[in-house]
């Protein structure tokens, strides 16, 4: 036993990385302080006095979808790691709890809300070391100026000329998510002072898709992004212009007694809408950002958020000129995200990860990504409003939190075993943190 004992000491101290710290703390300390900019979050608009709290923040917010199950471990208000968000942006000590805690808690943070003003979102980002914020949201906000938030739109809308009575009784969720679509999409056409649908595909594309993007562009967007995997698969595959014209021409107006395409001819459309939408995108200076991987709801179809599904379209020439982006790197596919990195225009943002996953496991995603295709990750938190007690700012505090923690655990784990110097860890945490957003958004 003696022996054994002697021989696995032997082992500890001779092997690379074994029986080292997992985090480096000066390296950690050197992460915390770069200015980074987050690829995707909600980030709520400051509302004036007397209007009612802004719901712009997300196309399908999840909040108003039916839950029964209790939310991931680490989105439970329970969670320590709340209780230092809490303290950190607040100073605020104790526990909250349904009862008087929770109002002490709100209290102090309406007090600093009115303080800041309109200039609360960006006292909130300061806080966290965030030089700019990508929020994606149906609208620009108050309160959300450039350059510290840029916009991200929506796409989907766009694809979903035609009725879909029949798609959205398919489920509670669906039912949501189209009723939201098609108040999106009347919204875009009464900015276009279009009161009814024009009867071509051709002329819907002229007179509503391109000006609708073209708007998006004035109003500030960098980007443009599909939650598609929601409510269909991700497979956008090539449809000739004919085939989708017919269709369009054919059910515009409702068809002959109110008829809808059967799914199998709405997907043919859908699939060039989308196609002709990124090559648009591409030619305005617009990345597409693509949720991937994971959704909330009851009835979200995992199999449909593959990333895998999408390589028809990246591997589409004519759509080379346009950047994807893979929201959320496709998680729990994530080596399959990172082996579409490999194409010239696709990159990937780890958002969402940041609050399902604990600083270790983030770290071992960023790992194999940054063994693989550094050049193409991207930060991200996915902050967004949940309860009063943690809205967008709790949830940037804990993202950005476990973001940079996970990237130190990843990269003082190559230290340690010898792939990279410290000086190239440092140069990789800058290009992961800010300055491949820099280079994707010209900014």
């Amino acid at each position: 036993m003696r022996n054994l004992l002697g021989f696995l000491l032997v082992i500890l101290v001779s092997v690379p990385g074994l029986g080292q710290s997992p985090i480096d703390q000066t390296l950690l300390a050197e992460i915390s302080q770069i200015k980074a900019i987050d690829n995707h979050a909600h980030v709520m608009s400051v509302a004036g006095a007397g209007e009612p709290e802004d719901e712009e923040f997300d196309a399908i917010a999840c909040g108003k979808l039916e839950f029964v199950a209790p939310p991931p471990l680490r989105l439970r208000l329970d969670h320590p790691i709340y209780a230092a968000a809490w303290k950190a942006l607040y100073g605020y000590a104790g526990a909250v709890r349904p009862d008087d805690s929770a109002r002490e808690l709100l209290a102090i943070k309406h007090r600093v809300m009115r303080e800041q003003g309109e200039n609360y979102p960006t006292w909130v980002i300061d806080q966290l070391n965030i030089e700019t914020v990508l929020t994606n949201r149906t609208a620009p906000g108050r309160g959300l100026r450039e350059p510290r938030f840029r916009w991200v739109g929506y796409g989907d809308p766009l694809m979903l000329p035609l009725g879909t009575k029949t798609l959205r009784e398919v489920d509670s969720d669906k039912r949501f998510f189209y009723s939201r679509e098609e108040t999106l999409l009347k919204r875009d056409l009464a900015k276009l002072k279009i009161t009814s649908l024009p009867p071509t595909l051709a002329q819907y594309l002229a007179r509503v898709v391109t000006p609708t993007l073209e708007r998006q562009k004035r109003e500030g967007a960098v980007g443009i992004k599909f939650v598609a995997a929601y409510m269909r698969p991700l497979s956008f595959e090539k449809t000739p212009q004919n085939v989708a014209a017919r269709i369009y021409a054919r059910y515009v107006r409702g068809g002959i007694h109110g008829a809808e395409p059967a799914w199998a001819e709405y997907k043919k459309l859908q699939d060039y809408l989308f196609r002709h939408i990124a090559v648009e995108a591409g030619r305005l200076g617009l990345a597409v950002h693509i949720h991937t991987g994971g959704g909330c709801g009851h009835f979200f179809n995992l199999s449909n958020g593959n990333p895998l599904l999408l390589e028809s379209v990246v591997n589409d020439p004519s759509l080379r000129k346009t950047n994807f982006v893979l929201i959320h790197g496709g998680y729990p596919f994530v080596n399959e995200a990172a082996f579409l990195l490999e194409k010239p225009n696709v990159y990937a943002d780890f958002s969402a990860q940041t609050f399902l996953l604990t600083p270790a496991a983030l770290g071992r995603v960023l790992r194999d990504w940054l063994e693989y295709e550094p050049e193409k990750i991207l930060f991200g938190t996915d902050a967004s409003p949940a309860t009063p007690e943690v809205s967008w700012e709790e949830s940037a505090w804990t993202t950005n939190k476990t973001a940079r923690e996970a990237l130190a655990i990843a990269l003082t784990g190559m230290i340690n075993d010898g792939d990279i110097t410290r000086e190239r860890a440092l140069e990789l945490a800058h290009m992961v943190l800010r300055e491949n957003a820099k280079g994707l958004y010209k900014f």
